[in-house]
């Protein structure tokens, strides 16, 4: 058997998979979407590793099985995505402080003792392209988060670690929403929420404030099945004009490539970050995990997901 490796920035060749071969993976439902493979492949290659990064399927009544059935396998690591960021995080041995604080887990780490070792990558992926602008540059400034899922909980985190002096995270349930700021209270005081609902003139004040704007919602997102989705923002007209010119809007979505929140916001004068570095660095910051390696090849990472990019 091989495996075609389809970045022009990894091997020409294609590489053997034999018996000595080892797993890696990302469990998720859906997940056959997922363009972790195609990064994590090349940066396998270009570092000469016999391990082979598969998306597999799990669905959420599957999952404890699924789990203890890839550590049986010697599995020598698993990426973990929606909708099992918080479930996966009971199947661990192990959680990181981060990964408590959070209630979330996006890496599976195989502990010599038997089970696994939950943490959380997201953050840290999610901050890299911010702390390009400087160390200091997010210190005491107030942040705008959109949605309060489970990618808002690592936003967040990330967003106290930047300095933010104030953080205001809109939902539009409220019962859900005060759920959210109840859980981060402890390790994010700044944290305040924000009602989010066409009666309510809170978010375009908050938005008129905002020195950084973060979508972790799925609107706007491109999908197979819904060809207008991608034509969708997150933010209605009125909402998009309290932009202030000069402000970072950072979409975690990245496909497509601008989404309408950020074709907008750059139309407005803001500055535009979207999701697919978080990708990278999050991918990286794991593949370190995994592999006790500090040369992980980010660039041919990124080549990679380029590639697999309409």
């Amino acid at each position: 058997m091989w495996l075609p490796n389809r970045s022009r920035t990894a091997v020409s060749q294609a590489r053997p998979i034999s018996g000595h071969t080892a797993l890696l993976g990302v469990l998720g439902d859906p997940v056959r979407h997922s363009l972790s493979p195609a990064m994590h492949n090349a940066a396998l290659a270009e570092l000469g590793l016999d391990w082979i990064y598969l998306a597999l399927p799990a669905a959420p009544a599957e999952l404890t099985g699924v789990v203890q059935g890839l550590e049986a396998m010697g599995c020598r690591g698993l990426s973990v995505t929606i909708p099992h960021k918080q479930a996966v995080a009971a199947l661990c041995r192990e959680l990181t402080p981060l990964a408590e604080r959070i209630g979330a887990v996006n890496t599976l780490i195989p502990l010599a003792e038997g089970g696994w070792r939950g943490t959380n990558t997201d953050a840290e992926g999610f901050c890299a392209p911010l702390r390009a602008a400087g160390d200091d540059a997010w210190q005491g400034t107030t942040a705008v988060v959109l949605g309060c899922g489970g990618s808002a909980r690592a936003v967040v985190a990330g967003l106290v670690d930047l300095g933010c002096g104030s953080i205001q995270v809109a939902g539009r349930d409220p019962e859900r929403l005060a759920t959210f700021v109840a859980d981060c209270a402890a390790w994010a005081p700044q944290l305040q929420p924000l009602t989010w609902g066409a009666a309510k003139p809170d978010l375009e004040q908050a938005l008129s404030e905002a020195a950084l704007v973060v979508n972790t919602t799925p609107v706007g997102m491109r999908s197979t099945s819904d060809a207008t989705a991608a034509e969708r923002c997150p933010l209605s007209p009125a909402q998009l004009d309290r932009l202030t010119p000069g402000s970072t809007v950072y979409d975690l979505i990245y496909t497509p490539r601008p989404t309408r929140l950020l074709q907008e916001a750059s139309a407005r004068g803001c500055r535009s970050q979207d999701g697919l570095e978080m990708l990278v660095q999050q991918g990286a910051a794991a593949l370190r995990l995994w592999s006790g390696r500090d040369d992980v090849p980010v660039a041919t990472m990124r080549q990679a997901l380029l590639e697999q990019l309409p």
